[in-house]
């Protein structure tokens, strides 16, 4: 309904009737002051929008610039790139610590580059499938049962006598050449990664699978660690390799049981062999220790029997004169000093006189006399 209907005078009921149109209604006293003020109104709020408009576009403009500052750590460089392009030429594109500005993206781009923090890449492509769960609880490594090695999602390496292992390692190294790490390898960390790959299988021809996983596990080590230094030099990624952090082989899960029983056996023939060992060693001790003794003693013997030889040589040197000056007389001298000896503990001595009919002389003792009288009656005490 038009708002003249709405300001249509009351009718008769004889206009009704009679189908008289009704009249016009009264015309607008102020039609010029209604207008005015709904203009100056609508301007009003139109102004305050264009300001309120303003100042919202003047802090994006303020928060867009500010967005661009940011903040190199003692431990970091940077890079700007602007639409892909480094600013600056050679040394000058290293942004270094402190407080810098760059225009926000999609015009610069700040790249960090951890120029004196270790960084580390792990190689897992000789490595069989598994989770982190699995991995932090050590379930991946356990005896699998009947279940299959699958080369689709299974990595392995293999050994030079044919076998198959797994492997995996972590190398540490430090960004050195940051300009040729950042500008000329699209991902010089992927790279990387991709020499540990190379260096595990490189190095694992070289090993048998009882030199790789029990005994040489530590020349595996120096020879990885080498292999993949002269990749990196090669490759010249602007990097140089620190250490070896991780490095793990092991048998195949599907047939660990078996590696683990020749293990064992190896074990107990070690055993038994040190054992064996041990003994013959102190069995050899000892019988060296004996032959030493006896060698010992033979030796003092033996000097003690040339001593006396020796001096009786001298002896019988110095008696020689003298037997050949008068042998009765020296005769009877021995014979007088030999038989003092002899009867120096005798208490009894007989004297035989020499017979003058030429017959020889006999001499008798009663070797057991019967005991004195005065030693029957004694009482046995």
């Amino acid at each position: 309904m038009s708002s003249e209907m709405k300001h249509e005078p009351p009718r008769t009921t004889e206009q009704v009737a009679a189908g008289t149109p009704p009249p016009p209604p009264p015309a607008d006293p102020n039609p010029t002051v209604i207008e005015e003020a709904g203009s100056r109104a609508l301007t009003e709020a139109l102004r305050s929008s264009f300001v309120i408009v303003k100042i919202l576009m003047v802090g994006l403009v303020v928060l867009f610039f500010a967005s661009g500052i940011f903040t190199v750590p003692s431990q970091q460089r940077a890079m700007i790139l602007r639409f892909g392009k480094p600013m600056g030429l050679g040394p000058a594109q290293l942004i270094g610590p402190g407080l810098h500005f760059s225009f926000p993206a999609p015009i610069d781009e700040v790249v960090r580059i951890p120029v004196g923090e270790l960084q580390s890449a792990r190689s897992t492509a000789g490595w069989f499938q598994t989770t982190a769960e699995s991995e932090a609880s050590g379930q991946d490594e356990k005896d699998t049962g009947n279940m299959t090695l699958n080369p689709a999602v299974d990595g392995y390496t293999i050994t030079g006598d044919g076998n198959i292992i797994h492997a995996r390692a972590t190398i540490s190294y430090r960004i050195t050449d940051p300009l040729n790490y950042v500008l000329n390898f699209v991902k010089a960390p992927t790279l990387v990664t991709n020499a540990i790959d190379n260096a595990l299988f490189y190095v694992s021809s070289f090993f048998t699978v009882d030199r790789a996983i029990r005994y040489d596990q530590a020349v595996f080590h120096d020879m990885l660690l080498q292999r993949v230094k002269d990749i990196v030099n090669e490759e010249k990624l602007g990097i140089t390799v620190v250490s070896c952090d991780e490095l793990k082989l092991i048998a195949p899960r599907q047939v660990r049981k078996d590696f683990e029983a020749v293990t064992t056996a190896e074990i107990e023939r070690r055993k038994a062999r040190d054992e064996a060992q041990a003994y013959a060693s102190s069995n050899l001790t000892t019988a060296n220790g004996i032959a030493a003794a006896i060698v010992n003693q033979g030796r003092i013997d033996a000097n003690r029997f040339a001593q006396e030889a020796s001096a009786d040589a001298k002896y019988f040197q110095d008696l020689l004169p003298h037997y050949l000056e008068n042998p009765e007389l020296f005769r009877a001298r021995l014979q007088a000093e030999a038989m003092g000896r002899v009867l120096t503990n005798v208490q009894t001595a007989f004297v035989i006189p020499t017979s003058t009919e030429g017959q020889e002389p006999q001499l008798r003792l009663l070797l057991n006399p019967p005991p004195r009288r005065s030693q029957i009656n004694e009482p046995i005490r």
